[in-house]
């Protein structure tokens, strides 16, 4: 391709809009170009670096025996109703975006296709002779994302290569899964990506185990917590990790004690001189599920840990079935503007507690009759980015907006649930709150002064520093990543809320077992700028880069520059290097600037050398620049390339 018959068009100043460098330069380098919020056009360059990752993907899903298919975008609310999702993703989470047609039917554009496919294989297979069945599909997803952001990272529209598989059982599934994972690291490997396979949770898709595939960049989303001796390795939200060791309490005595402006661990810890190791917090959470029903929850953890929102709402989830619902819709608690209104005003606590509660002073053991007995509507809103710590309570904003701050009246249940995690569990005379302002405990147990919950659990954020559970002698280490891929093993769970089922050797009609498998094209290109860029501009791997080399004739006026450009741009192309032409009628700098800003892994300039035989190639990687004889740069850069591709 001729630059000059190209649509091409580079900026000087990064754009407004874009906060990352990957953003910044993919716009500054002419590769998209935004049309709306988290809507951005693929331009020329760019649409050849995502066919170069869809042929990875594709090569190395079709190496597996998977069919690829393509699958409807436009899907109708009643398959997601009968799989349950139809709120979480409308309502809970909000992502789907959704409309009634001029039918008065409701429908939506895909963010994803488990209920889909289910159906096709629901219609489809019958026989346990046709399984297992492994379809994938290369297309456009949507979602309604609340504030895209990081251009083609977080955007309403991408590009994603998703898959599903189907079995006879959980060990057929299992091997397909990890067929997936070797497919997976492949992928990332070829396409010149350092990555990290990590423990994740299974979120809104749901199933069993689950793995994500991390591209290693610092302006990574997600945080994963690794181990140096490579056993261990997963996302902040599913690690697991030991706490550092109790401390010995110095209170062998039960007794209330007066603790006047304690509001927080930390201030009660100064107050009483006590290590927060020995004080039992108890964080209060509404959880309202998709029946409407709304529960208070209270989880009693050690003072000096966090509780992870994530393990939370997956406990919360499996709690679903005695409130006689399916999943969870929000789960959200009072930021410090409602915790400052709830203790400024009684009347504001009546809208869902009987009574003024005594905040930043509870007890695991509050009473039950502190919950309104009417349906509740408590002023909760969408909580910000810091956290308020109220002694014996503590209250941790995470995104969300209850719909019951819209108007729900679903109800509300009439005791606490009341959790423990496990680092509270052990605790001996330990301290925490007195159920009265002003007042906290100190030298209680469980089993004497307080009952232990039945349920106990692992809602406890791992953090960095802690030590493996698989080696107490490694501690978790820290780094940045972008979701690019992610596998999981969904077992049964779509396929008996939609009736997929097949009929067994012993004639027996059984459901489906389900993998589901997912990687971000577009993700993917973007994350690869991310993580290889430098002051000039961007750094393609060989692998996806839009064009392999770039020759810039500095004076298009000088006849045996253009003789030797046009010569080698066709030896190049015939020899299967992908090769830019810069033929513009533009000074060398700007040319230099050009090529450096997009990227292209060679540049080979028909300059000063060409009157010695020999042509200046330039590796953008490394910067580094040799003089070649003219007849041995294609051999050269054949051999470059060859070796790159192969890692």
């Amino acid at each position: 391709m001729r630059l000059s018959n190209m649509l091409f068009v580079t900026l000087r100043e990064d754009p407004a809009e874009a906060e990352i460098p990957s953003h910044k330069l993919l716009v500054r380098a002419g590769y998209i170009r935004r049309i709306g919020s988290g809507i951005y056009a693929y331009l020329p360059l760019m649409w050849r670096v995502l066919q170069k990752v869809s042929q990875i993907v594709r090569e190395e899903m079709n190496a597996t025996g998977a069919q690829e298919c393509l699958l409807p975008q436009l899907q109708p609310s009643e398959l997601w109703k009968e799989s349950g999702r139809w709120d979480t993703y409308t309502k809970a989470e909000g992502i789907m975006f959704a409309f009634t047609d001029r039918q008065e039917r409701e429908v939506a554009l895909g963010p994803t296709h488990e209920e889909v496919i289910t159906t096709v294989a629901r219609d489809m297979i019958r026989s346990y002779r046709q399984l297992p069945l492994h379809l994938y599909q290369i297309q456009t997803k949507f979602r309604d994302e609340i504030r895209p952001r990081f251009g083609l990272m977080r955007g309403r529209e991408f590009i994603m290569k998703d898959g599903y598989s189907f079995h006879t059982d959980e060990e057929s599934l299992k091997k397909t899964y990890q067929d997936m994972y070797q497919a997976y690291s492949n992928m990332m490997r070829r396409s010149g990506l350092k990555f990290r396979p990590v423990e994740a949770d299974s979120g809104a898709i749901g199933g069993s185990g689950s793995t994500e595939f991390m591209i290693l960049a610092e302006a990574g989303e997600d945080e994963v917590l690794y181990t140096e001796d490579g056993q261990y390795s997963a996302n902040v939200e599913k690690a697991v990790s030991l706490p550092p060791d109790t401390e010995p309490s110095p209170f062998t005595t039960y007794e209330k004690r007066e603790t006047p402006n304690t509001p927080t661990i930390d201030s009660l810890r100064e107050f009483l001189k006590c290590s927060p190791t020995q004080i039992v917090k108890n964080v209060l959470y509404q959880a309202i599920y998709d029946n409407g029903m709304t529960v208070l929850v209270l989880v009693s953890i050690r003072g000096d840990q966090d509780v992870n929102e994530v393990k939370l709402n997956n406990e919360l989830v499996r709690q679903a079935e005695q409130y006689n619902a399916k999943t969870l819709l929000s789960l959200t608690v009072p930021d410090s503007e409602a915790l400052a209104s709830l203790r400024a005003s009684a009347a504001a606590q009546q809208k869902w507690a009987s009574k003024p509660l005594p905040l930043g002073y509870i007890a695991p053991d509050i009473a039950d009759d502190y919950i309104n007995s009417t349906p509740p509507n408590p002023p909760l809103v969408r909580g910000g980015t810091g956290s308020v710590v109220t002694g014996g309570t503590e209250a941790s904003p995470i995104s969300g907006t209850s719909p019951l701050d819209k108007g729900g009246q679903g109800g509300g249940a009439p005791q606490f649930l009341r959790l423990v995690d496990r680092t509270a569990v052990e605790l001996k005379n330990f301290v925490t709150g007195a159920n009265e302002s002003g007042y906290h405990v100190v030298g209680a147990n469980w089993g004497q002064q307080f009952q232990l919950p039945k349920l106990v659990v692992d809602v406890r954020k791992a953090k960095i520093g802690d030590r493996a559970i698989h080696n107490p002698s490694q501690t978790l280490q820290s780094a940045r990543g972008i979701e690019a891929g992610h596998i999981f093993q969904l077992g049964t769970k779509y396929s008996k809320a939609m009736g997929a089922t097949y009929t067994s050797e012993s004639g027996e009609e059984l459901p489906l077992y389900m993998g589901c498998y997912g990687v971000g094209v577009s993700r993917m290109a973007q994350a690869a700028v991310e993580q290889s860029y430098d002051k000039d501009g961007i750094i393609w791997p060989v692998a996806i880069a839009p064009y392999h080399a770039i020759i810039c004739v500095p004076n298009v006026g000088d006849a045996a520059q253009m003789e030797a450009a046009e010569k080698l741009y066709t030896e190049l192309n015939a020899a299967g290097i992908e090769t830019l032409l810069d033929d513009r009628n533009e000074r060398a700098g700007v040319k230099f600037k050009d090529a450096d800003l997009i990227g292209i892994p060679y540049r080979i300039v028909t300059g000063r050398s060409l009157k010695d035989g020999k042509l200046e190639v330039v590796q953008r990687a490394t910067k580094q620049s040799q003089d070649i004889p003219i007849d041995e740069v294609v051999p050269t850069l054949k051999q470059w390339i060859e070796e790159a591709l192969k890692g």
